[in-house]
């Protein structure tokens, strides 16, 4: 008696939700303004075009963030060594292949080194690339090329077209000495274009027909957009300072068009460029009269589907159930329960025995690979984390810091070891690379990371916390020798004095890639060791 109870309380509750859902969904759709569905969808297309303002905000700020470090090299602030200038330039052109030019001038603009040797020797001193860019960085918006239109490689036979990025060198004394100038080339806003728009058209229904279009604020010219349109004057009425609105273009239709300035990026001043998605008004707001109909007939057979279902499965497994997920919850808490096993239905053996095995199984397998994770990642002799945990370390600090950060790698070994090894054993070696181990530990204790490569091969990596990155890694070089070199007792009666060669570089400021880093540290090191062994060298150009 009690089982067919609960199959009708079931079976009713779920027919009776179902159609109280269903009856209210449909007087929810049905009541509800066409404005609201409009302002959920027009901010939805103007969430797309602020979207495209943040991506090309964010493009401009690298390139300009990378223009600005560049000039102030002191290689670039000397200006003496042309050859090595340009090969600078060409590094970051080959690097960022949207770098179309980069050239740097003297002080009359004329053109002393550039990328594959374009207009050396050429002026440019009545061009806004170096005008513009005497007192203060400059940022020119789109325009097309002039000295460089037949000079570099154009397969498409598109005009090509440049936004400008260069800033004033100046010396140590303040003196104006040029300006380094580059062209960034504007076809990558085409691809930004493509990022943002394609994820769109293949899940929104509303986005099939979208596009995207970017407006010249100063002749309203359009910059980016469908190919008949790119050149043309964009109409007053598309400007507005509204998110969205409904607008009748010039080829006679009605667009639900969304709009975003962009404004700037951090240190990056932005060109005020107007950023406009426009989508069909017909495929934007089709009616939901259709979407109305369909819940109403997926509610009624919903209502069936789930009463049948209640009532047929209710009691054969509704206090089972409830009892396996009290046990779940009581697990979840930390309590030592185990599942109970039910024997009656086979169903519900079977899940109860799967699930008391996958307990036990889970519990054991968490403690296996937490011992297993936990010796991976450590040097067995010295405690020290190893290179696995050096290199997970380095992904899981580094992969999402800020560029404007400085990390100071320093690569040290022990000189003589060896001969501290030959003449006392391998015990007495190993006991001295314990305590040098711990120096190094001691040292990062609060930040960073001290890790043994093998050997007699130490790494060490903290965050620099001062302007001078340099001069700040090589004390921390001078207190890791200071702190090696103390006597260390092998046993009662011998005492021996280890040495150690440090060789230290810098990130992001050479390399943004950890490994080159670490390279180029372990390059500094053999320096130290060619210059007499014992002391600390940094890595620099």
């Amino acid at each position: 008696m009690s089982s067919i109870n609960l199959r009708t309380l079931f079976s009713l509750t779920f027919l009776c939700f179902v159609v109280l859902l269903t009856a209210s969904i449909t007087l929810l759709i049905s009541n509800k303004s066409s404005s609201d569905i409009e302002a959920e969808i027009g901010d939805s297309i103007a969430g797309i075009a602020y979207q495209m303002a943040d991506k090309l905000d964010f493009f401009m700020w690298s390139r300009y963030s990378e223009v600005e470090l560049v000039s102030e090299m002191n290689l670039f602030k000397e200006s003496t060594n042309l050859e090595e200038i340009r090969n600078v330039m060409n590094q970051l052109n080959d690097s960022i292949p949207s770098f179309s030019w980069i050239g740097l001038t003297d002080e009359q603009g004329n053109i002393k080194a550039a990328t594959d040797d374009l207009l050396v020797n050429e002026s440019i001193a009545k061009r806004p690339v170096f005008k513009e860019a005497i007192e203060q960085p400059f940022v020119g918006d789109v325009h097309e090329a002039v000295l460089l239109a037949e000079l570099l490689p154009n397969p498409t036979d598109e005009p090509l077209e440049f936004v400008d990025i260069s800033f004033p060198i100046y010396d140590d004394k303040n003196q104006f000495k040029g300006v380094l100038a580059t062209h960034l080339s504007w076809s990558w806003s085409k691809e930004i274009e493509r990022t943002i728009i394609k994820p769109y058209k293949s899940s929104l229904d509303h986005a099939r027909k979208m596009d995207i279009f970017i407006i010249r604020p100063k002749d309203k010219r359009i910059i980016l957009g469908p190919e008949n349109l790119i050149g043309t004057t964009a109409p007053e009425l598309l400007i507005s300072e509204d998110n969205w609105k409904v607008v009748t273009w010039p080829d006679g239709e009605k667009y639900v068009t969304g709009y975003s300035t962009s404004d700037g990026y951090l240190t990056y001043p932005g060109l005020d460029w107007r950023i406009l998605v426009r989508v069909p008004v017909e495929q934007a707001f089709a009616s939901v009269t259709h979407l109305q109909e369909y819940i109403l007939l997926v509610g009624v057979f919903s209502a069936v589907l789930f009463a049948i279902l209640g009532w047929m499965i209710a009691g054969k497994i509704a206090d089972p159930l409830h009892e396996i997920s009290r046990a779940a919850n009581k697990l979840k808490k930390g309590e030592n329960v185990e599942i109970p096993h039910f024997k009656l239905i086979k169903d519900l053996d079977i899940l109860s025995f799967s699930l008391r095995e996958m307990v036990k199984t889970i519990i054991q397998t968490k403690s296996e690979l937490g011992e297993m994770e936990r010796l991976a990642h450590k040097d067995s002799l010295t405690g020290l984390p190893n290179r696995i945990a050096l290199y997970s370390y380095i992904n899981h600090k580094l992969e999402n810091e800020s560029l404007n950060e400085r990390y100071l790698f320093l690569f040290l070994d022990l000189d003589g070891f060896k001969d501290i090894n030959d003449t006392y054993g391998h015990q007495a070696g190993d006991h001295l690379l314990k305590v040098v181990s711990s120096c190094l530990q001691e040292l990062v204790k609060t930040e960073g990371l001290a890790a043994r490569l093998g050997g007699d091969e130490f790494i060490l990596i903290k965050k620099s916390t001062t302007m001078n990155s340099t001069k700040e890694g090589e004390e921390i070089g001078q207190s890791i020798i200071t702190a090696i070199n103390k006597p260390i007792s092998l046993n009662e009666e011998t005492e021996v004095i280890i040495r150690c060669s440090v060789g230290g570089a810098i990130w992001p400021d050479y390399s943004i890639e950890p490994d080159e880093v670490i390279q180029l540290a372990d390059e500094a090191l053999y320096v130290s060791k060619n210059k007499g062994k014992n002391q600390c060298t940094f890595y620099t150009k």
